[in-house]
């Protein structure tokens, strides 16, 4: 029976594990803080919950799970409010994000708060 838990764990901490590295890559290469916040929100639900999860079936019945899954309950009661309060922060300091055509070199300004709008060009 323990070779079971044994195996259950690690087929949801693997998973969990990678998905994690994936995020924190994903982190590292996104342009601007709202993408960013896109991918730790993936860390948060995905990675964690997997890893967090194959623990919990490691520890078994025991009192170390039912804190694991108060860990879990926090990860995902706060983890939406934390991304969520970082995201207004930046919208008040007038953080704007990178658009697409920013990145192809295009003289586009995003406008106020990230609202599309691009500049006039000079007419000839």
């Amino acid at each position: 029976m323990e070779v079971i838990a044994d195996v259950i764990s690690w087929c949801l901490i693997v998973p969990g594990c990678f998905f994690l590295v994936t995020g924190a890559l994903g982190l590292l290469r996104m342009p601007d803080v709202y993408t960013r916040m896109h991918a730790a929100s993936v860390i948060d639900t995905l990675g964690a919950t997997l890893l967090v999860l194959g623990l919990i079936v490691q520890a078994g019945l025991t009192l170390v799970a039912l804190k694991l899954v108060f860990v879990l309950a926090l990860l995902f009661f706060f983890g939406p409010v934390a991304s969520h309060a970082l995201a207004q922060a930046a919208l008040h300091a007038d953080v704007k994000p990178i658009l697409a055509e920013d990145r192809r070199g295009r003289d586009v300004d995003p406008g106020p708060a990230g609202s599309a709008g691009s500049k006039e060009e000079p007419s000839s």
